[in-house]
């Protein structure tokens, strides 16, 4: 390949560096299961309390 017009760090266009994407790589869930769970128990609280209200 030629090489000519190009620096010495590989970089000839001056892009920045990557970004890290976290502490291992690895994508955490727990913490959006969590918040699911929470809404869709909320959801399931306000369905029964509005059936039991506008029941009677």
């Amino acid at each position: 390949m030629n090489d000519q017009g190009r620096e010495p760090g590989g970089n000839p266009m001056n892009h920045p560096e990557e970004q890290p994407t976290g502490t291992d790589g690895m994508p955490k869930f727990g913490r959006l299961l969590v918040v699911l769970i929470l809404v869709v128990l909320v959801i399931g609280l306000v369905t029964w309390a509005s059936e039991r209200y506008l029941s009677y």
